[in-house]
């Protein structure tokens, strides 16, 4: 389907287990460069599951194991040859809980670097600055930016983690139902960001929201036990889906 389009993430027959338990059942599918590709499903049918593997998060799940090959830019990210912290570098996440470090909102961007790199405060100046613009956070907290991020709203609080994952310059930004706390002018205007980062980063959105979905994203899977129905440009999904259980999902028969 998406053939015409640069994969930028390769999943080839992808299975994950926890322990005896299978996850996700052989899932192949291309994710475009510079797109949202946005994963649909019930609660349990594996799409946060993929998403988490594309930067390695499942290791951190004890007894988890994986088969067939996650490849990002022509490379395989369980080849054992690859820096797991240098590849969650390059691979942003904003999880469904915004979850800032009791710190300041400024400590907040540079934390990171600081433990990797040495970079002069004018240049973390400059970041600070560039990430919470990039996140339309900037004229809301350029005055307070020493105050803790633990004042913030929640709103306020998932764009400082999407500019706290930015500042980085990651390749990819996976978006794990980040809209599921926030309430609807929030949620608007973290949408509003997503279409306006993916002329940036490719971007992998796991949404319980069909109409976000069918709002934000270009391209979207769906999943169910595990399985990756079907896949297609967003529109086909929701207007012609070519698998029952599709449309069933998306006209609101179960799930």
């Amino acid at each position: 389907m998406a053939k015409e389009l640069q994969a930028k993430i390769h999943a080839s027959a992808f299975s994950v287990f926890y322990r005896d338990k299978q996850a996700l059942h052989s899932v192949t599918l291309d994710i475009p460069e510079r797109k949202v590709t946005a994963f649909i499903g019930p609660s349990g049918c594996g799409k946060s599951t993929f998403l988490r593997s594309i930067n390695r998060m499942n290791d951190l799940v004890e007894g988890v194991r994986n088969e067939g090959r996650m490849i990002v830019d022509g490379t395989d990210v369980y080849d054992k040859s690859v820096d797991v912290v240098t590849l969650r570098r390059r691979i942003g996440m904003v999880f469904q809980k915004s979850i800032p470090f009791p710190k300041s909102i400024y400590e907040n961007i540079t934390y990171g670097m600081t433990l990797t790199e040495r970079k002069t405060k004018a240049e973390l100046d400059e970041i600070v600055e560039s990430s919470l613009k990039r996140s339309a956070l900037w004229e809301e907290v350029k005055d307070r930016l020493k105050n803790s991020a633990l004042g913030l709203s929640g709103g306020q609080q998932q764009r400082l983690c999407i500019a706290r994952a930015i500042a980085v310059n990651p390749d990819i930004l996976l978006m794990d139902e980040p809209c599921s706390a926030l309430d609807p002018i929030s949620t608007g205007k973290v949408e509003e960001l997503i279409s306006e980062l993916k002329d940036t980063y490719t971007i992998v959105l796991v949404t319980h929201n069909m109409q976000q979905a069918a709002r934000v994203s270009d391209l979207t899977g769906f999943f169910l036990m595990g399985k990756l129905i079907e896949f297609d440009k967003t529109r086909t999904i929701f207007t012609s889906p070519a698998q029952k259980e599709t449309e069933d999902y998306i006209t609101g028969r179960f799930g």
